[in-house]
């Protein structure tokens, strides 16, 4: 092997040490279709309350324009797929429904730990500046999970993979070293409508299209003020969070167990 390919080797090797289950490359600039979708989205109005998803557009929709001297986006998933069915308590409505990501503790602090201590390692061995996100800044973590091969975003728009199905975190390391890159992976959900039909509030205008405004997640975490009242009844018991559309994906059935988180 050449040294560069030692290097992503190594690479990988270390970021499951640090407790990742998926570990690929692309690069910042890999996603030329982002900022006509981010556009859409926005001009519809679908992310409601949301204000802050219109600011930085430049950035939201061009991570290369984030930082301009990176040449590698390293994407990292870690699982936390859960060990029941979060479904099952809609059925007891005495007891309030909170989100399985939320159930513990935050996730961006576990995975930004981690990632960091990817970062130095990357350094001492390689040099090179780095750069690390977790859901705090705005890259369009998704899309640069599909570039990079972690997976394909699903009709819930959410990311699905063959190894994790969708129950796992993203995180990136961007760095101004030239790493080799991995294949693009390719959409899998076929004609799948589990996720769209799981929905309580149809949410979904169109497969891979979201409207934050009549999402439970959105709902119950972002919104501020009253829920209009045609939805008000669809909330049941969750407070926080909903899991329905991804707990509904049959790429579950291959997730690998969630490690400490």
């Amino acid at each position: 092997m050449t040294d560069a390919d030692t290097l992503k080797s190594e690479l990988i090797d270390q970021a499951h040490a640090e407790g990742f289950d998926l570990c690929r490359i692309c690069r910042p600039w890999d996603i030329p279709d982002v900022p006509q979708r981010l556009h859409d989205f926005l001009d519809k109005g679908r992310h409601g309350q949301m204000s802050w998803l219109a600011e930085r557009t430049e950035w939201r929709g061009n991570p290369a324009a984030l930082w301009p001297e990176a040449k590698s986006v390293i994407m990292l998933g870690v699982s936390y797929r859960p060990d029941h069915d979060p479904r099952d308590i809609l059925d007891h409505p005495e007891k309030g429904a909170i989100s399985v990501y939320a159930q513990n503790k935050d996730y961006h602090d576990l995975v930004k730990k981690r990632l960091k201590r990817l970062a130095r390692w990357l350094i001492a061995q390689a040099g090179g500046e780095v750069k690390v996100f977790v859901d705090t800044a705005p890259v369009p973590e998704k899309p640069l999970g599909q570039a990079a091969g972690l997976g394909w975003q699903g009709k819930h728009t959410n990311l699905v993979s063959r190894d994790l199905g969708n129950w796992f975190f993203i995180g990136s390391v961007f760095t101004t070293l030239d790493i080799a890159t991995d294949p693009r992976e390719t959409d899998h959900c076929g004609s799948c409508r589990s996720c769209l039909d799981a929905c309580p509030t149809d949410a979904f205008p169109a497969p891979y299209q979201l409207d934050a405004r009549r999402c439970i997640s959105y709902l119950t975490i972002e919104h501020h003020g009253p829920v209009d009242v045609e939805l008000r009844p669809l909330l049941g018991n969750r407070i926080y969070g909903c899991d329905d559309c991804l707990a509904a994906c049959p790429w579950n059935k291959f997730a690998v167990e969630a490690r400490e988180i």
